[in-house]
């Protein structure tokens, strides 16, 4: 190892977390080249900030009001990042050797304000190449004064928790792509796929109108052209009204985007993404029935 890859990078590394002691060692260990780790917790219960404390991180506890900003939108704009760059990594996920050459790279940059970086997801005991799951692009690295997360308001606060999942960074100013992927454990087992999955499927009817039906400055654009997350919203958004939509999104991730090539394992998770929507659409009626009777009244 050369005298600059034993040098801390000068980036500051976000991780947010709740209860992640079965992770946290193992992705504190990738990002261990980072000057400056900060671990913002809420209230965990199983020994995360001791975990995260022994691996030399700085821990914050984040107590959630209810309302904007969620966790990483205040810890973006709460904490005195030591280093412009900040790379947002969550616990389940690792930072490979060629991803950290490239992030050390990217940093020295000065006519960019972010990177994309690629997920690899590790499913029933191998990677996913395929099923629209590869590539996953995410931006994760940018100067911190220029990124914030999506805000998406859903009539129940509590059904998204307090910490933002399926928002996307909207960064002022330009946006490239790091080649090397990252490694996301997400899902060890099926079980954990549905627990996590249902809790998803929740939080996705709730936000569906906001979502797909209309747009603000505070989220994500929904369009054919832009960038990769930014078609994938459009996608979304031209799907909601189609009909028969479980069999359509298992057509979307099993042929279109050949799931198939992924073996036992690509059917696997695409019969579980067809399961998903099936879930998100019941959940939506029920949530549209219930208002309606709502609105309705006693009589």
């Amino acid at each position: 190892m050369n005298e600059q890859s034993d040098a801390r990078a000068p980036l500051s590394v976000l991780v947010p977390v709740k209860n992640e002691a079965a992770n946290l060692r193992d992705c504190l260990a990738s990002v261990s080249f980072a000057e400056e780790i900060v671990v913002v917790d809420s209230a965990s219960t199983d020994g995360t900030p001791s975990i995260a404390k022994a691996a030399g991180a700085r821990v914050v506890q984040f107590v959630w009001n209810g309302n904007f900003p969620r966790k990483k939108n205040w810890a973006l704009e709460n904490i005195s990042w030591q280093n412009e760059w900040v790379l947002i990594v969550d616990a389940d996920e690792r930072i490979t050797p060629e991803l950290e050459r490239e992030i050390r790279e990217a940093i020295r940059r000065t006519d960019v304000e972010g990177f994309y970086l690629n997920r690899r997801f590790w499913f029933l005991g191998g990677w996913i190449d395929h099923c629209g799951y590869f590539p996953s692009w995410n931006l994760r690295l940018f100067r911190h004064r220029r990124g914030r997360y999506e805000q998406i308001e859903i009539n129940d606060s509590a059904l998204s928790g307090d910490n933002e999942v399926h928002e996307h960074v909207l960064l002022n100013g330009r946006a490239e792509y790091l080649s090397a992927p990252m490694e996301h454990y997400a899902f060890p087992d099926i079980a954990t796929f549905i627990e996590k999955h249902d809790r998803y499927s929740t939080w996705e009817a709730a936000a569906s109108g906001k979502l797909y039906e209309g747009e603000s400055e505070k989220t994500l654009r929904a369009i054919p052209f832009g960038t990769a997350v930014e078609r994938k919203r459009w996608l979304k958004k031209l799907a909601m009204k189609a009909p028969f939509r479980p069999s359509l999104r298992f057509f979307y991730h099993y042929v279109l985007k050949q799931g198939f090539r992924d073996g036992y394992r690509g059917w696997v998770l695409c019969r579980l993404l067809a399961w998903y929507e099936r879930m998100i659409l019941l959940k939506e009626r029920e949530m549209k029935n219930r208002s309606c009777k709502s609105s309705a009244g006693p009589f």
